[in-house]
């Protein structure tokens, strides 16, 4: 009886040192494990941010390429509407001389000796090729040499305002060199005529006689030839 006890004894012993030693291990497990677990779930968890985070960025590299795009259109666009307004200077430009005011070296002079109303200087004046202009002045400068006695008086005759010349279309001026009685003057041999005072480019034209030139008079320009005939009113 007592050899079964002591040998339950010793059972008891065995199983509660074993059940010890399971405890001790299992606690000794528990932490490892659970580091285990926290490293999963912190991996788990770094990979799921990544993910998002991920998602993040390319929802925000979506608006960035979206905008970069939308600025892309809109810096075409503008460069489209510069471009067509390039082209439409550069359209207007080819046209050589197109609207603009005439200068003196924008035409093409000549000069005629007219018998009406006792003799006068018929000028006409003609756009050169490839040149649109108006002669937004309605009296050309006119003299004979440099002095001030040698500029000629306009008339008021004739007269538009202004006139358009292209191609073929001419506008006339009339000088008349003498309108004393007289006999004295001075001869001249060549007329300076310009369309504005402030011509830089004024045009000497060879007259096709001597002229004695005192208180010399000039029309307005006109297209109509019979309004270029000089006349003190």
């Amino acid at each position: 009886m007592r050899s079964r006890l002591a040998a339950r004894s010793a059972r008891l012993v065995l199983a509660a040192a074993a059940v010890t030693a399971l405890a001790a291990t299992t606690t000794a497990c528990g932490p490892e494990d659970n580091g285990a677990a926290d490293s999963a779930a912190t991996a788990s968890a770094a990979s799921s941010a990544g993910s998002g985070g991920g998602s993040d960025s390319s929802s925000s590299d979506s608006p960035s390429t979206s905008g970069s795009s939308t600025g892309g259109s809109n810096s075409s666009g503008s460069t489209d509407k510069t471009d067509s307004g390039d082209k439409t200077d550069s359209g207007d430009g080819e046209k050589s001389g197109y609207g603009q005011s005439c200068g003196t070296n924008d035409l093409n002079f000549t000069v005629t000796s007219e018998s009406q109303a006792g003799g006068y200087y018929l000028v006409t004046a003609k756009a050169k090729s490839g040149i649109t202009c108006y002669l937004d002045i309605n009296t050309p400068s006119v003299g004979f040499g440099s002095g001030a006695d040698g500029v000629a008086s306009p008339v008021g005759q004739g007269g538009e305002d202004p006139i358009k010349l292209t191609g073929s279309t001419v506008a006339y001026t009339g000088i008349n060199p003498k309108t004393t009685n007289s006999d004295a003057g001075k001869e001249f041999e060549n007329v300076i005529i310009s369309v504005t005072e402030e011509d830089a480019n004024p045009a000497e034209l060879k007259l096709p006689d001597t002229a004695t030139v005192d208180k010399p008079i000039v029309t307005n320009w006109s297209t109509d030839i019979s309004g270029a005939v000089p006349r003190i009113i």
